[in-house]
């Protein structure tokens, strides 16, 4: 794994992790494009784990209000404070993709990164998003969900564990259903990633820890050092494209990308290596 190869991954990583176009599905989709090989799934948890740094920079405020929400309740729920619910709605939805994440990483997940899976998953979920964004009203904000919101969101998080399915994308769309404004919807998918994603990092750091791989290692810390840097751009760049647009333009994309990969898994097409 060359350097070079380390700093596309993380361009690609950090653009595409928080539009709804599934980055764990492009970084897979990397190798069988073109001649690099597959960097397979540590460094992908690692580049995630940049990305994660990223959000937590970006929001920072509201993590910190987070912070001052539980130490004025002692940890305790109190949805009267703001920053005090935001942390509780958050750990509530993180909850069923920890269960779900667990037993899936106990059957292994390498059976997962198909291309006709990820064609599958990228055409299909972009559609729902469509139907999402189009009847989806944008009345809600973050301060408006209930737990039974931040359930249903945590359980479409859960589906974000196939590749091709998009966390990010997949949340967005439970949150338009449920009318979130895009923005709103975006902002709590991103906050949502947090516990998430640590929780794969650590996993993932405690198994490269055990093999003692020094090498693996120092490219996971390459890889979490580049995706933060594009991670932070790309933030920026959805928040303000949600100001005052829709998320037509990515599942204009999702359609194509999911119809040219089902055609070259299905043989009728060639692009693949």
């Amino acid at each position: 794994m060359t350097n070079e190869n380390i700093i596309l991954l993380s361009i690609l990583q950090g653009f595409t992790e928080f539009l709804p176009v599934s980055s764990s599905g492009h970084l897979i989709l990397f190798s069988k494009f073109t001649t690099f090989p597959d960097q397979g799934m540590a460094l992908d948890v690692a580049m995630h784990v940049g990305s994660i740094l990223a959000v937590m920079i970006y929001f920072s405020e509201d993590i910190w209000e987070m912070a001052k929400g539980l130490w004025k309740r002692y940890f305790l729920p109190d949805f009267s404070i703001a920053g005090n619910k935001l942390f509780w709605l958050i750990a509530i939805a993180s909850i069923p993709a920890v269960i779900a994440g667990l037993l899936l990483n106990a059957q292994g997940m390498e059976w997962m990164r198909s291309s006709k899976l990820i064609g599958w998953t990228i055409l299909g979920y972009g559609l729902l998003l469509f139907i999402a964004d189009s009847i989806g009203m944008t009345i809600r904000k973050i301060n408006h969900l209930s737990v039974l919101d931040a359930l249903l969101i945590g359980l479409a998080q859960c589906l974000a564990l196939i590749p091709g399915t998009s966390r990010s994308g997949i949340t967005v769309t439970m949150g338009r259903f449920l009318g979130m404004e895009r923005r709103e919807a975006a902002k709590f998918s991103m906050l949502l990633a947090i516990p998430t994603i640590i929780g794969a990092g650590l996993l993932v750091g405690l198994q490269l820890y055990q093999q003692n791989n020094l090498k693996e290692i120092i490219l996971a810390i390459d890889g979490i050092t580049y995706s933060f840097i594009f991670s932070i751009v790309a933030i920026y760049v959805i928040m303000w494209w949600l100001k005052k647009s829709t998320f037509m333009p990515f599942v204009i994309y999702r359609i194509f990308l999911g119809s040219l990969l089902l055609l070259d898994s299905y043989g009728y097409i060639h692009i693949t290596q």
